[in-house]
């Protein structure tokens, strides 16, 4: 088979293009979840280095909170992955 798209027959197209949709929309609220938690580990690691009377805890717990979030991401990217895999595009299908 041909990645080309003018080479494809339109329903073969629509099938990639469904198929391309249905892998972005895996683990959808997880990306979210690492996508909002990175921003609120900057925005305390900000707070902590830049704020006047800010505890000093919260520096080790922003770089905490970014780590996980970026754990995630990663958690996503395999999982993501491993569903390809499992799944390849079958314009027969």
């Amino acid at each position: 088979m041909t990645d080309d798209p003018q080479l494809l027959a339109p329903s073969d197209l629509d099938r990639r293009v469904a198929y391309v949709k249905t892998i972005r929309g895996l683990y959808r609220n997880e990306r979210i979840a690492g996508l909002v938690g990175s921003l609120v580990g900057v925005l305390l690691l900000i707070w902590g280095r830049q704020g006047q009377g800010a505890p000093a805890w919260v520096v080790p717990v922003a770089f905490l909170v970014i780590g996980a979030a970026w754990t995630l991401f990663a958690y996503v990217i395999i999982r993501r992955t491993r569903y390809v895999r499992a799944h390849p595009f079958d314009p027969q299908s």
